[in-house]
């Protein structure tokens, strides 16, 4: 992760006592802090990962919307609600599709993150706060036993295929930065879908010269999300899961 990055190479350029190595890795950890805290830098790479989302009006009916789950916070207390970190219009913008006729069903795919198993699956808090938005419950299809988005990915196809779903029919609604890895997963299982992105850590160019030299805690917030995304995407590679 960057900050860890950029804290190691300080802390060694403190403690070493090679004067050499410690110019080294002084100024490696000052480059690092400020290639990471640029935020045009980080903006721009953000903007070539993320998978641009579709204009209501632009978008065709589907029978289904499969929405993957992951966005909210495991563990908190009470118990009687829903906590959403960020990526909630996961949930929202789905809802909004449903309301506009541009999906007649939802089906909700996740279970728990947690590695105890203790906390209720993901797909369930879902469930409840779309019911909550007015989605009728017949109306959605809960999986809340898998751990991954390959593990969704099998599972959703066999439902799918007991309800003789046709994948053209079937929207995936996912984070803008999680859709190349959720296509590729569903791609492996045989399943071509449409994606509609949400839940965006972009914004437009700003061509203003504090984009440019004035440090940004969003910006390590979008690397450290690349990099840890673009970590999965290897190791589901590695894996064979896509």
């Amino acid at each position: 992760m960057p900050l860890t990055l950029i804290l190691v190479f300080w802390l060694v350029s403190v403690l070493i006592r090679n004067k050499r190595w410690k110019k080294i890795c002084f100024w490696t950890a000052f480059s690092l802090f400020v290639f990471f805290t640029n935020d045009f830098i980080a903006n721009e790479v953000m903007l070539q990962w993320e998978v641009k989302t579709i204009p209501y009006e632009a978008l065709r009916p589907h029978e289904l919307g499969i929405v993957l789950t992951g966005v909210t916070i495991q563990g908190l207390e009470p118990r009687d609600r829903v906590y959403f970190a960020k990526g909630a219009d996961r949930v929202t913008h789905t809802v909004q599709l449903y309301k506009a006729g541009l999906i007649k069903k939802i089906l909700i795919s996740g279970g728990t993150g947690t590695l105890t198993g203790i906390d209720d699956p993901e797909a369930d808090k879902f469930k409840a706060a779309m019911l909550l938005m007015g989605v009728d419950s017949s109306d959605m299809i809960i999986e809340n036993q898998t751990r991954n988005t390959y593990e969704s990915a099998i599972e959703v196809k066999r439902i799918l295929d007991s309800l003789h779903y046709k994948p053209e029919d079937c929207l995936l609604i996912t984070s803008a930065f999680h859709i190349r890895r959720s296509l590729a997963c569903y791609r492996k299982v045989g399943l071509e879908l449409e994606p509609f992105s949400t839940d965006f850590y972009t914004h437009k160019r700003r061509y203003h010269i504090d984009a440019f030299i004035i440090p940004k805690l969003e910006a390590i917030i979008i690397w450290q999300k690349l990099l840890k995304e673009w970590t999965g995407f290897a190791a589901y590679k590695a894996a064979g899961y896509i």
